[in-house]
């Protein structure tokens, strides 16, 4: 499999709002990425509640762009889970959330380095052996 584009909250909420200022910037973005697209069960659950505002209209239009994208939904197992918590301990300053500890594990796993995410903390996580993230909308 090709090394994965990982795909955080804030783009999946942006793809499906017009109304959010980033709206544009992450069509754009996306129009320029190629799969395969990878998400982890905790950035998709955020962005699930973050929909419901919009009510089941929302939540469809995400379950519509799950669909579309192909995007791999990971759960993480047992040795997933001990590094999300150890990666949460090491960003404790931030601090660092589940969706991010998630995806920064992914990335460790899969060798991934791009992020299509609007959060400025993936500026700071750094992959062992391989630095910083590279982030998608640049802005």
């Amino acid at each position: 499999m090709a090394v994965p584009t990982l795909i955080d909250t804030g783009p999946l909420i942006a793809l499906i709002d017009r109304g959010q200022a980033a709206h544009q910037a992450c069509v754009e973005a996306l129009d320029r990425l190629r799969p395969p697209f990878v998400t982890t069960w905790p950035v998709w659950t955020e962005a699930l509640h973050l929909a419901a505002r919009g009510g089941w209209p929302a939540q469809r239009l995400l379950w519509q762009l799950l669909s579309s994208l192909e995007m791999e939904l990971v759960a993480p197992d047992a040795d997933g889970r001990a590094r999300i918590q150890a990666l949460m301990e090491r960003y404790r300053d931030l601090p660092m959330s589940l969706a991010d500890a998630s995806l920064v594990a992914v990335a460790e796993r899969t060798g991934a380095r791009r992020v299509f995410t609007l959060d400025g903390h993936f500026r700071v996580y750094r992959a062992p052996g391989r630095g910083g993230f590279e982030l998608l909308p640049v802005s």
